[in-house]
């Protein structure tokens, strides 16, 4: 259990949760069904054993990519043009805070607290959801700030010629993908969910009218007082 990769442990745990039904308002910000999830995350977890070799400096993972796949297609589906503006620079502002976490790690990362596979995902679910705001846009962020860091490394390696392969989507940087999205998602509703219940409820204007009534908790009833049978069928007394 010690080698078995952390992010195939939090998906079978957020696999747990939707089963239960208990990520089910998350899942509807992400426009995603239960079973659709589920499916996804099944893909995920098959694809992370299948590496695809594409020459000899790439190595591209089959789960890595469904969960790139899931990145984009989280922002297609995005309310608004400013939504997915938004997404995409908080992407690469997200890249940028794991580049400048790579070179503050130093040669010897080793020497450290925490393994580094940890940190990626820590820097880029907070980055993520700081810069992405919504729930979409934090998990697209946070998912393609870790990919940008692969890209950036197969680009050192071809323009310096160093001998190496990148594995995208697999070995550590998996782990980091799937933490960092989950980590993100979570954020942005844990934070989300109390401001908007500080707020007084969630927000409403420019969003559509299906979501808000699965945001909004149902108004109870008003209570009625009990009426004896003959006024309830408006029988008159005096006939």
């Amino acid at each position: 259990m010690a080698n078995f990769p952390f992010g195939l442990i939090a998906l079978l745990v957020v696999s747990i949760l939707i089963y239960f039904g208990i990520a089910h308002r998350v899942l509807d910000r992400l426009h995603l069904s239960d079973r659709g999830a589920l499916g996804v995350i099944a893909l995920i977890i098959v694809g992370s054993f299948i590496d695809i070799p594409l020459g000899a400096r790439v190595t591209l993972n089959l789960g890595g990519v469904v969960a790139v796949g899931l990145a984009i297609y989280v922002w297609i589906k995005a309310g608004t043009v400013q939504e997915k503006t938004r997404a995409i620079i908080a992407a690469v502002v997200t890249g940028l805070a794991l580049y400048l976490a790579g070179r503050f790690l130093g040669a010897e990362p080793e020497q450290i607290f925490i393994d580094p596979i940890y940190i990626y995902p820590l820097v880029a679910g907070i980055v993520g959801y700081l810069a992405g705001r919504s729930r979409r846009g934090a998990f697209f962020a946070a998912v393609m700030g870790v990919l940008a860091l692969d890209a950036g490394q197969l680009y050192y390696l071809l323009t310096t010629g160093v001998r190496g392969t990148v594995h995208v989507g697999g070995a550590g940087a998996f782990d980091s993908l799937i933490l960092a999205g989950i980590l993100a998602v979570a954020l942005a509703e844990i934070i989300g969910e109390s401001l908007e219940r500080l707020a007084g409820g969630p927000q409403t204007e420019g969003r559509p009218e299906e979501l808000i009534r699965n945001l909004q908790e149902p108004e109870p009833e008003p209570a009625r007082k009990p009426m004896p049978e003959a006024e309830e069928r408006g029988d008159d007394k005096h006939e």
